[in-house]
């Protein structure tokens, strides 16, 4: 019969993260779990596991939908626009008083 719940280091192993990256999941909420025995171990059952894995799978191909590979993001360091599509200014602040300076020189 398999088992149908799992400890934090079953889930670290399986999903290949840290033992505080698995405790962080479970305590932020993104993956449902409860807390058993006498000194509160985290178990969690492997059919919310699946679940949040079919979740994460979902969420990163709407993210590659959504940021295509090779379209018009630049992988030059700093010249892809943010996330929320807000640009960001490259442009120093410094640079016309340091120009003016010169000039006044």
């Amino acid at each position: 019969m398999a088992k149908r719940f799992i400890q934090l280091a079953e889930v670290s192993e399986i999903l290949d993260i840290s033992s505080a990256q698995a405790y962080a999941l479970v305590r932020s909420g993104d993956l449902p779990a409860i807390k058993v025995g006498g000194r509160g171990q985290w178990r969690v059952e492997v059919s919310e596991l699946e679940g949040y894995i079919q979740r994460m799978y979902s969420e990163t191909r709407d993210f590659v939908d959504r940021h295509p590979f090779g379209g018009t993001e630049s992988i030059e360091a700093g010249s892809a626009e943010p996330a929320d599509g807000t640009s960001k200014d490259t442009t120093s602040k410094a640079a016309p008083e340091v120009e003016r300076e010169q000039h006044e020189a």
